[in-house]
């Protein structure tokens, strides 16, 4: 059986919290729809929510760094930020996309192979324009 160590990558684990709710991808969305808002324009936008609900799902949002907010006088100013969405992408996505890239790619050869003739000529009709 293969162990394998725990890695940096597992700093994300509060990212992936974050992510796991459809409320806070909701307000994600918003966020980068409209950034530089103010947390009260943020309940305003969410009423199934309470204000502290609201103030919950931010304060998981800026553990797991995806939110960043400034003070402006009385007002608390909330931004996106999208390194941590980036960091997932990069540990996650990336490697199995070219994983995955490969494997078509050798699809494609064993079918073009398989085929009478080499390259398949596909049977599409252009339309006139």
């Amino acid at each position: 059986m293969t162990k394998f160590a725990a890695s940096p990558a597992d700093d994300l684990d509060p990212v992936w919290k974050a992510l796991s709710d459809p409320t806070r991808r909701g307000i994600l969305d918003f966020l980068r729809d409209r950034p530089g808002t103010t947390t009260t324009e943020i309940v305003e936008s969410f009423p199934h929510l309470t204000r502290f609900g609201v103030m919950k799902h931010l304060d998981v949002l800026r553990h797991a760094h995806l939110v960043l907010t400034r003070e402006e006088g009385r007002q608390r100013v909330n931004s996106l930020n999208v390194l941590p969405i980036r960091q997932i992408y990069e540990r996650w996505v990336g490697p199995f996309q070219e994983l995955w890239s490969g494997e078509l790619l050798q699809i494609k050869e064993i079918a073009e192979r398989s085929s009478p003739g080499g390259k398949r000529k596909t049977s599409r009709k252009r339309k006139n324009s």
